[in-house]
């Protein structure tokens, strides 16, 4: 049985909904503020949310940023308001309102509107992780700021930083709603069909992941299709994980592609730049899991937050997920301690032994290299040579993974069945 939560500091607003939506054959739960309606939410994941917006303790706008915050919109919510206005409406909606509903409300209009959210309330099943939620360091704030900057530019924007720091986030905060968004996972298509990836972004967005890696069949697909990008109303963002002016120089990439493509360049700080925002994103990913019933309720230890905080993480973003879930699903107890977390991380030792074995005394490219090498060849023992999952953990597409190991000469051993 489906599950609504009413929040609503008038109760006979409260008892009429009850009886209408009980009729309908929902179960449904009564809070009569914000207050009644956050404890019950902390222990509960409703399929649906209709909120007062004007309540005494808290607004309903207030409270609906606060769940958006810690992870906890992941079910569809329908303000309701007796003084509502188009302000509020797209202020509500802006901050992940589903609808609106204006006081009195007709009964066919809340049935309506309560089936078609409820419809679609399993699209909310597991929140995004998204820019508003990278943290609170001064670092993501500039960031943000940079960001917001350029999101009314048409230009094409370069999105730069590690492999898994969180370029795609920052592609998806410069995203309208309700334009399309175009994010192809394999970029053949500017080879064979450039014109055809900006019909589908057509007066939206257009967001390649990994340029770095393309061919040169691939550079020069793009750099046609950067230049019809107004005919077509389309906003190009592409991303890099490696030193573009580097490839150029080494006769690897385009030019003219570096110069079309990078007029604007915006920068994102690995994620040890701001680790003191690791504990909370932390949290997030496993409330996130949780409410998607992947992982069973867990729950950190403060010891193993800051164990959390302090490692380097290479892999940025990804790696941290990929750790929250190993660790929500191997912990032996509710809380997620100390010793879980040094299980599931490399020690030190062993990072201070690849720092010693590292080529400092060679050229940045050698360097990197072998840098690169140590590190793929540590996650695919770590996944068993799964290279879906390894290239999820890192932050690549399968292509350009396997692109990227032949390149280091890193050689795949058979398993069984391949």
């Amino acid at each position: 049985m489906q599950q609504i939560l009413v929040v609503d500091d008038e109760i006979g607003i409260r008892e009429l909904l009850s009886e209408i939506l009980s009729d309908e054959g929902y179960q449904v739960h009564l809070a009569e503020n914000a207050s009644a309606a956050r404890a019950w939410r902390g222990h509960n994941r409703p399929d649906l949310v209709l909120l007062d917006i004007w309540m005494p303790d808290t607004d309903g706008i207030t409270l609906l940023k606060e769940w958006a915050s810690a992870g906890l919109l992941t079910m569809p919510v329908v303000m309701m308001s007796g003084h509502g206005t188009i302000d509020t409406a797209v202020e509500a909606t802006r901050v992940g309102a589903f609808d609106f509903l204006e006081k009195p409300i007709a009964l066919q209009k809340l049935l309506a509107t309560v089936g078609r959210a409820l419809k679609h309330g399993g699209d909310r099943a597991q929140p995004e992780l998204s820019l508003a939620l990278l943290g609170r360091a001064p670092l993501i704030v500039e960031l943000k700021q940079r960001l917001e900057r350029v999101a009314a530019l048409r230009t094409p924007l370069l999105l730069t930083g590690e492999p898994g720091c969180g370029i795609d986030l920052a592609a998806r905060f410069l995203h309208q709603r309700n334009t399309p968004w175009a994010a192809p996972e394999s970029a053949a298509m500017l080879a064979e069909a450039p014109l055809e990836l900006l019909n589908q972004a057509r007066e939206g967005v257009l967001f390649l992941q990994e340029i770095a890696e393309l061919s040169r069949v691939e550079q020069k697909g793009l750099l046609l299709l950067a230049s019809k990008l107004d005919r077509y109303n389309v906003r190009l963002v592409c991303g890099a994980s490696r030193e573009l002016p580097e490839l150029v120089a080494q006769g690897q990439f385009d030019s003219r592609l570096l110069a079309t493509v990078a007029g604007t360049t915006i920068r994102l700080p690995s994620l040890r730049e701001h680790r003191e925002d690791v504990p909370d994103l932390a949290n997030l990913m496993l409330t996130r899991m949780v409410e998607a019933r992947e992982v069973p309720p867990r729950q950190f230890s403060t010891a193993a937050l800051n164990a959390l905080r302090n490692h380097e993480w290479p892999g940025n973003l990804v790696q941290l997920q990929g750790v929250v879930r190993t660790l929500a699903l191997t912990a032996l107890s509710d809380q997620i301690a100390l010793e879980d977390v040094n299980r599931a991380l490399p020690q030190p030792s062993a990072g201070a032994h690849v720092m010693q074995e590292l080529p400092f005394d060679r050229p940045l490219r050698d360097a990197r290299d072998a840098f690169e090498r140590v590190y793929f060849e540590y996650h695919i023992a770590r996944e068993g040579g799964n290279i879906s999952r390894v290239a999820e953990t890192v932050g690549l597409e399968r292509t350009h993974l396997y692109r990227k190991l032949k390149q280091l000469g890193i050689k795949l051993a058979r398993r069984n069945g391949e």
